[in-house]
């Protein structure tokens, strides 16, 4: 159980600092008010970061089942193993939307802007068009999984792969501080670069679980959880997978 354990905590952690900084950013009268887009898309990145160096030595720090399909699909990981770490990366990040909801719970009941209340807990398009939508999804976690499957550095490969990979000693399985800094800075640059038009979910346990949270939670002024948008951060992430993983097989024929 330790695995699927380190992936709950892993991905708590992600939604905690991620959706944390997203919620430290747009909700009213918070210290970072206002604090911009350099400021989210640095936070995502360090909140990679510190999930990775957490958990990575105990599950590989998937954290992502768009990640962990691209493991299946590239014959790094099981099927029978991967379906636990995607329950618990879901649960997961409903618990740490859950724990920012706490947080910044005085903030919630200030703030007015249904949209902005929702922007804290999932994602949302720039310009709704669910075909370019899906590509930027499809795009943009192609670029995460293609970078994961073809690091040269064992520590991030080995932190990808988890318990697949059974011949390397577990000790050697955690990135540590500095080896899960190059993934935090994977995301950074997705962020920067491919998260303008959807906010760059390229994650569905990222997306998915705190849009339940958001439907669930008490908050007053919260509008809807845009249900008809939120098979995109779903179906996007996971195609993308898909493709890396076909694209990386041809590099290692």
């Amino acid at each position: 159980m330790q695995p699927y354990l380190a992936e709950f905590v892993g991905t708590a952690l992600l939604l905690l600092l991620g959706n944390g900084v997203v919620a430290n950013v747009l909700l009213q009268r918070t210290k970072g008010h206002n604090g911009g887009w350099i400021v989210i898309t640095f936070g995502w990145g360090m909140a990679v970061f510190v999930a990775v160096f957490c958990v990575s030595d105990i599950s590989g720090a998937h954290i992502n089942p768009a990640v962990t399909v691209g493991l299946v699909a590239a014959g790094r990981m099981e099927w029978t193993t991967a379906v636990g770490y995607v329950v618990a990366q879901m649960l997961g990040a409903m618990f740490g939307a859950l724990l920012v909801w706490i947080f910044y719970r005085d903030h919630y009941e200030i703030t007015e802007d249904p949209e902005a209340i929702r922007a804290t807990f999932c994602t949302g398009p720039a310009i709704r068009n669910p075909a370019s939508n899906f590509v930027s999804e499809v795009i943009g976690t192609f670029v995460l999984v293609f970078a994961v499957l073809m690091a040269r550095e064992p520590s991030l490969t080995f932190a990808a792969a988890g318990s697949a990979v059974s011949d390397v000693p577990q000790a050697e399985l955690g990135l540590g501080a500095l080896g899960a800094l190059p993934v935090g800075l994977l995301v950074f640059a997705i962020g920067l670069s491919l998260g303008g038009t959807t906010g760059y979910a390229i994650n569905p346990a990222r997306d998915l679980g705190p849009r339940v949270m958001h439907a669930v939670l008490p908050i007053s002024t919260k509008g809807h959880s845009d249900w008809s948008y939120a098979w995109v951060p779903v179906a996007g992430p996971i195609a993308g997978a898909l493709l890396a993983a076909t694209a990386a097989a041809v590099f290692a024929r």
